[in-house]
């Protein structure tokens, strides 16, 4: 059950991070094109940011946490 979980999170933390990092690399080409005149979009990343990005940077963050403790209390328990 536990290493189903994990399984389970682990594929979200990583869809999780593709996800952040095309959420960066948009904004670094949208704010450069913007800034050369172009419109590639930055508007739209930011109705995007409070709905999309920001919970999935969270998510991420959680997710990491959680993992992590996870896998500690498993350590602590299979040493004794």
């Amino acid at each position: 059950m536990k290493e189903k979980f994990l399984s389970w999170l682990n594929f979200v933390l990583v869809a999780d991070v593709f996800l952040v990092l095309f959420g960066f690399g948009w904004l670094a080409i949208a704010a450069i094109a913007d800034a050369s005149g172009f419109n590639l979009g930055l508007d739209l990343w930011h109705k995007l940011w409070q709905p999309v990005f920001n919970p999935a940077i969270g998510i991420l963050m959680a997710g990491a946490l959680l993992s992590g403790l996870i896998n500690w209390i498993s350590q602590k328990f299979q040493a004794d």
